[in-house]
């Protein structure tokens, strides 16, 4: 059951129903799926420097342009795919960040064939579960992030700044940043979200 449209949301949501719907229905929610955890994080990359509701827009195009963010057949892609992509209406067309999703395709295989999950990579950064802010502050970044972007950077990946991953870490729930009037702050959410949040955090 979605939170009233009069509900308060932190406030980024603004008046925008796609955010809204987003923000009730996704964002903070903990991911522990690495291609969907992947797929996250090379959206945030796209938003770089944009809104986040300009990405979202396009999510399904990108997922249609990116095969389904599956990193085998994106780290195959050629320069007829970088060609193609940039041609796609549908997703935003920035080569640099195109390069680096095909790059960070071929970055995140790698780590699987060293035998390092990408899941269990990133929630090792947080082993005693998602850390909650409770500074009352908007932080574009925190020394987590930092340690999250140095460690990727470390396995080749591109586009992973300490901002970019403070931002995918909020919305894959390793960090826990609703603002603190906001009805699904974790002291003030509704009974039916903290049950479906933790039902998506078991599963």
């Amino acid at each position: 059951m979605n939170a009233p449209v009069t509900a308060r949301r932190c406030a980024w949501v603004g008046n925008n129903a796609l955010l809204a719907t987003y923000h009730d229905e996704e964002w903070g929610q903990p991911v522990h799926d690495g291609r969907a955890l992947w797929e996250g994080l090379m959206l945030e990359g796209f938003q770089a420097g944009l809104s986040w509701v300009t990405v979202l827009k396009r999510r399904e195009g990108f997922r249609r342009a990116f095969a389904g963010f599956d990193p085998v057949r994106v780290a195959a892609f050629d320069e007829g795919d970088i060609a193609r992509l940039m041609a796609d209406p549908g997703i935003i067309r920035a080569r640099r960040k195109i390069e680096a999703t095909i790059g960070n395709a071929r970055a995140l295989l790698r780590m699987y064939e060293q035998g390092e999950d990408f899941a269990t990579f990133a929630w090792s950064m947080t082993p005693d579960g998602p850390v909650h802010n409770r500074t009352g502050q908007v932080q574009a970044q925190s020394p987590l992030s930092q340690a999250m972007s140095v460690a990727l950077r470390a396995r080749g990946f591109r586009f992973v700044g300490p901002v970019i991953v403070y931002a995918w870490m909020q919305a894959m729930g390793m960090i826990v940043d609703h603002d603190p009037g906001c009805i699904h702050y974790p002291d003030m959410a509704p009974p039916e979200y903290a049950a479906r949040r933790n039902s998506r955090a078991r599963g």
